[in-house]
């Protein structure tokens, strides 16, 4: 059955993380995986690393700033979960395009 609703945009991702799997030490046994999207990853690193303003960041990502919300609520859940949880983090998947090119805004006058 086909997806209903709006297709999704896809998000800007500026940099691919340096490490995707954060695992826990001193844990006995298999511990849980949490998935972060990368879309979640680049959120976090906007709005809490950066310190951009939520207009600012969803801006960077080519998305609205409530779409932004929603992706950083979420992505600050899932974090939150696996650190209270002491699971395996792996930063992967998600609905984005990775860019390094920056936003120029050029207008000419005539």
């Amino acid at each position: 059955m086909q997806k209903r609703g709006r297709p999704t945009k896809y998000r800007i991702v500026r940099h691919d993380p340096k490490i995707s799997h954060f695992s826990p030490r001193g844990r006995p046994g298999r511990p849980e995986d949490i998935e972060l999207t990368m879309e979640g990853f680049e959120a976090i690193r906007l709005a809490d690393y950066m310190g951009l303003s939520q207009k600012e960041a969803a801006k960077s990502m080519h998305i609205s700033q409530q779409t932004f919300s929603r992706v950083l609520e979420r992505a600050r859940k899932e974090l939150a979960k696996g650190l209270v949880l002491g699971a395996t983090i792996k930063i992967q998947g998600g609905h984005y395009v990775i860019s390094s090119r920056e936003e120029t805004n050029q207008t000419s006058s005539k």
